[in-house]
C-alpha cells in the first residue's frame, strides 16, 4: 500500500514538473518576443537608451535570442561603444547550429564594428568570412570595395566590381568604372598600353561616363601627347558637372603650351553653356575678360550672375577683385560687409 502510494506521488510529481516546464517555457519566450518588438519600437522613435535596456531584459530571459543580441551590439555601436559591439558580436560566433543567414549577420556587424575603430584588415577579415560562406554576398563585396577605393586598391578594386557585374550587369556604368580601376592598375604597374586599352574600353562602354577621360587625359599627358591629353580632359570637364572644374588647371596649362591660349574663352564658354549654373567657369570667363582688358565686361557678367546667386561667395569675391583699381574705399568695404553678413548667416 505504502509502495503504491509512494509511486502516486511521484507520478504526480513528475506529471507537474513536465506541465509548469512546457507552461513556463512558452511564456518566457512570448514575453520575450513581446519585449524584443517593444525595444525596436524604441528604436524607431530614436529612445535607444530605453532600447538597450529592453534588450537587455530580453537576454535576461532568453539566452537564445540572437537578434536581440545582435540589435544591442549595433545600437552600442552606434553610441559610441564599439569595445562592448564587438565583445557582445565575438560571443555570437561561437554559438552551435547557426545557420548561414545568421553567420552573415554577425560578421556584417562585427565588420561594422571594426571600421567604426579603424580597424581596417579586421574589417576586412570579418567581410571575407562573408564571402567565404556566400561568395555573392552583394554586402561584403560592396563593403570590401569601398575599403579598396578608400586605401586606393585598385588592383582588388577591379576584381570586386568584376565580381559584382558577374552577378548585375544592369550598371553599366560601373563596368565602365570596373575598366578604369583596371586601367589605372596597369598603369601603376607600367603598363602604359594596357591602361589605354581599358580606359579607351571604358569610354566605349558609357560614353557620358567622365571618369575614364581624366585618367585618359593623364595618361597622354604622361606620354607628352598634349593635344589628346587636351581633349580628354575638356570632355571630363564636359561631362563630369560635379569634379570638372578640377582639371580646369590643367586645361589652361595645355592650351598655353600649345599656343592656344586665346581657345581657353571658348572652352569656358562651352563649360557654361553645358551648365548655366557652373560658377567656377563663369569666374574663370570672367577672369580671361579682365586680363583682356575688358574689366566692365567682366563685371558686367558677373552682377548678371548674382542676381541668380546673390549668397556665392565665391562671385562676390570676383567682383571684388574686378573692382578694386575702380572702386572707392567706402564701396570696397561695402562688398566685404556683404560677404561677412553671408559668412555669417550661413554659420547660425
Amino acid at each position: 500500500m505504502e509502495l503504491f502510494i509512494l509511486l502516486s506521488i511521484l507520478v504526480i510529481a513528475l506529471g507537474a514538473s513536465f506541465y509548469f516546464y512546457y507552461k513556463k517555457k512558452p511564456t518566457q519566450k512570448n514575453n520575450s518576443n513581446t519585449l524584443y518588438t517593444e525595444a525596436l519600437n524604441m528604436l524607431v522613435r530614436g529612445d535607444a537608451d530605453n532600447a538597450i535596456r529592453l534588450l537587455r531584459d530580453v537576454v535576461k530571459q532568453n539566452t537564445n535570442h540572437l537578434d536581440a543580441y545582435l540589435q544591442l551590439g549595433d545600437i552600442l555601436r552606434e553610441q559610441g561603444n564599439s569595445q562592448n559591439a564587438i565583445k557582445i558580436h565575438q560571443s555570437l560566433t561561437v554559438r552551435p547550429g547557426l545557420d548561414e543567414k545568421l553567420q552573415n549577420q554577425i560578421h556584417q556587424s562585427l565588420a561594422k564594428d571594426y571600421l567604426s575603430i579603424n580597424e581596417i584588415s579586421l574589417a576586412k577579415k570579418e567581410a571575407e568570412m562573408i564571402l567565404n560562406i556566400d561568395k555573392k554576398d552583394f554586402w561584403a563585396t560592396e563593403f570590401l570595395l569601398d575599403l579598396a577605393e578608400k586605401n586606393h586598391d585598385w588592383g582588388q578594386a577591379a576584381q570586386l566590381i568584376k565580381t559584382i557585374e558577374k552577378n548585375n550587369k544592369s550598371d553599366i556604368t560601373r563596368f565602365a568604372r570596373f575598366k578604369v580601376y583596371e586601367g589605372m592598375e596597369k598603369f601603376e604597374n607600367d603598363d602604359r598600353n594596357g591602361a589605354e586599352q581599358c580606359f579607351t574600353k571604358a569610354i566605349s562602354l558609357a560614353p557620358n561616363f567622365g571618369f575614364p577621360h581624366l585618367h585618359l587625359g593623364n595618361l597622354f599627358s604622361e606620354n607628352r601627347n598634349l593635344v589628346k591629353a587636351l581633349e580628354h580632359w575638356e570632355q571630363f570637364a564636359l561631362l563630369d558637372t560635379e569634379n570638372g572644374s578640377t582639371v580646369y588647371s590643367k586645361i589652361e596649362a595645355a592650351l598655353f603650351d600649345l599656343g592656344r591660349f586665346s581657345e581657353v574663352e571658348k572652352f569656358y564658354q562651352r563649360a557654361l553653356k553645358n551648365n548655366p549654373e557652373n560658377l567656377d567657369a563663369l569666374a574663370k570667363i570672367a577672369n580671361v575678360l579682365e586680363e583682356k582688358g575688358e574689366r566692365q565686361k567682366a563685371l558686367e557678367l558677373v552682377e548678371e550672375a548674382l542676381r541668380k546667386h546673390e549668397d556665392s561667395i565665391k562671385l562676390r569675391l570676383m567682383k571684388l577683385k574686378l573692382s578694386v583699381q575702380h572702386a572707392s574705399p567706402p564701396q570696397l568695404a561695402q562688398q566685404i560687409d556683404s560677404m561677412i553678413d553671408i559668412m555669417t548667416s550661413h554659420k547660425e
